[in-house]
């Protein structure tokens, strides 16, 4: 498998999982001319924007440091884009998660960073 048909299938094993938890998947693979988001859904009265990462191992760091400032910087900067593109107003509370897929176990981090 290529990295894009591995990271689909984490993306799809994590909108799953996270639907488990009560998670309302609005849309997967948001693309714009800024960027891509994994993931987006709602969430307990958030609008959460999901970066999913996966390592096989731990010899290239986690998961989770893979969302580094300037990966996090980039998510910002494609949410914003989003809630202007869907005229989601200022008052709507969002988030930012991150699913860690690390060998066979999931970490889901909620408010992993903010703007």
């Amino acid at each position: 498998m290529n990295k894009r048909s591995v990271g689909s299938a984490y993306e799809a094993r994590a909108a799953v999982h996270l639907e488990s938890l009560g998670y309302q998947m609005i849309c997967r693979n948001y693309r714009s001319r800024m960027g891509e988001i994994d993931l987006i859904a709602r969430h307990q009265g958030y609008l959460v924007f999901v970066e999913v990462k996966y390592r096989s191992d731990e010899n290239s760091g986690s998961a989770a440091e893979a969302v580094d400032f300037r990966k996090q910087q980039r998510i910002i900067r494609v949410a914003r884009w989003y809630l202007m593109e869907h005229h989601i107003p200022e008052e709507q509370p969002v988030r930012f998660d991150v699913v860690a897929f690390e060998g066979n176990q999931v970490r889901v981090i909620q408010d992993a960073f903010w703007t």
